[in-house]
């Protein structure tokens, strides 16, 4: 019973809906089709029984006044006899026995009763079925039974038609109403899947005015999807109040820490304090690089924030990154041949490079590798920039989750080595709004993040100097 309901639960709700509405039709047709069979067998069956017994009440009726013609008359198909007390048949008609009764005693006993009594044709030489009628007559000394039999072969036939008929008509109808539920439930459940597309593709980076369609109907659809559009009306405005919390909490701890940080190296300068503002310039840099990545987070979840797009010669930025690292913990080297050109933001680009190569100068144990490659995507060819490095790596179920932010594994944690766990998300959400994507894959030892920058954006009337709206990306990206 369970697995039958697994089963049921994994069939779509267009699927369960059009299920249900057949076996509902299917059971109202079995229903009705069997009412209507056993209907019209039945009238039929008790016509052919009101004609024998009008047949032979009309017989009797002949009897009772004396006229006794020989043969009995009767009509199509009829077989009558004249039966005696004593069982023998006193006269019949033409198609009827002379010598042997129709009906047995005990049949005859039936009949007399008003009871339906069908017996088989070949007691008269007849095909299929005899259903009998009989009625007393004659005087009270001398009574006798009138016997009159209509065959019913043409009704036999008639129900075997009309139940094939039946049995031929269900299954086409029920096709036809499945097919004609599947295009209803289709286009009632249109306005839902148009709902979800739309929903599938809101995200952090979406526009926060963005909301579901409402269809014109006023239905419960419409009204979920009013319902969902308040909700998110709602978490936009949380959205914009925790955005506008950061940036000016942000904004406002700038001037603080520049000022602690000048009056601690006075102090370092003029030798007071003695150990002590040394120590504590590297937590206030610490804290300042926290309040810097904090703002520009805040500035990219900005929905108006538009990206300074230019070309941005991807080989000499890899190189310029690179240059960077001169005195690093591990040395950092460039790798690859490919070289492309691509439209982006040269400073989101560098920002997001710089934020990989540090973390993994962070972790690596004895080198950083950048290189640049090709890779095809769909149709189009990207150019791919991969930061390689050989440390601990990061296991498979932790490498989206440390995009989120402010999250750092357990060996990141220690304060002198560890970030602020703010560094990849920035690095994806500059990248994201560039049209580019961020992947980290294992190295074997340690991690590999590959960016995909698009050679050929999609971009119509953008020349290589100029800006467009923060969350533009090219479709195959």
């Amino acid at each position: 019973m369970r697995s039958f309901a697994s089963r049921i639960e994994r069939i779509g709700l267009r699927g369960r809906l059009m299920t249900v509405g057949v076996l509902g039709v299917a059971g109202a047709l079995l229903i009705g089709g069997g009412i209507l069979y056993l209907v019209l067998t039945t009238s039929l069956m008790g016509s052919v029984q009101a004609e024998a017994r009008s047949s032979a009440l009309q017989l009797a009726l002949l009897l009772d006044s004396g006229q006794v013609p020989d043969p009995l008359p009767t009509s199509g198909a009829q077989v009558m006899q004249v039966i005696d007390n004593r069982d023998r048949v006193v006269t019949a008609s033409l198609a009827g026995d002379r010598l042997t009764p129709l009906l047995t005693p005990e049949e005859l006993r039936e009949a007399l009763n008003g009871e339906t009594v069908l017996v088989p044709g070949n007691r008269s030489g007849i095909a299929g079925n005899l259903q009998v009628a009989a009625v007393a007559a004659g005087p009270s000394n001398a009574r006798v039974a009138v016997v009159a039999a209509l065959p019913t072969a043409d009704l036999d036939s008639a129900s075997a038609r009309l139940r094939n008929l039946l049995l031929v008509i269900f299954p086409l109808l029920l096709l036809v109403l499945a097919l004609i539920a599947w295009r209803v439930i289709a286009a009632a459940l249109r306005p839902v899947e148009q709902m979800r597309r739309r929903a599938a593709r809101i995200d952090g980076s979406s526009d926060h005015d963005e909301r579901l369609p409402v269809p014109p109907t006023r239905d419960e659809v419409a009204a979920l999807a009013m319902t969902l559009n308040e909700m998110l009306a709602r978490v936009a405005a949380a959205r914009r109040m925790q955005r506008s919390f950061v940036a000016d909490a942000a904004h406002e701890l700038r001037s603080p820490l520049a000022s602690i940080r000048t009056q601690l190296e006075v102090a370092q300068r003029l030798g007071e304090g003695g150990q002590l503002p040394a120590e504590l310039t590297g937590d206030v840099t610490r804290l300042t690089a926290l309040v810097e990545d904090l703002l520009l987070l805040a500035r990219t979840d900005a929905p108006s924030r538009r990206v300074s797009v230019t070309s941005v010669d991807i080989g000499a930025l890899v190189d310029e990154v690179v240059g960077k690292y001169t005195g690093a913990r591990v040395p950092v080297r460039r790798g690859g041949n490919t070289e492309a050109v691509i439209d982006a933001s040269r400073d989101d680009l560098f920002r997001a490079m710089t934020n990989l190569v540090d973390n993994a100068v962070r972790h690596a144990a004895s080198q950083v590798i950048v290189a640049i490659g090709a890779s095809r995507t769909g149709g189009s060819t990207d150019v791919t920039v991969t930061v390689t490095d050989d440390g601990h790596g990061i296991p498979a179920p932790d490498r989206q989750r440390v995009f989120d932010r402010f999250t750092r594994l357990d060996d990141a944690r220690d304060r002198d080595r560890g970030g602020s766990g703010l560094g990849l998300a920035i690095t994806r959400e500059l990248l994201a709004r560039n049209g580019c994507s961020i992947t980290l894959e294992d190295a074997d030892p340690g991690v590999r993040a590959l960016i995909a920058l698009p050679i050929s954006p999609a971009r119509k009337g953008l020349g290589p100097s100029t800006t467009r709206p923060d969350g533009w990306a090219p479709r195959h990206c």
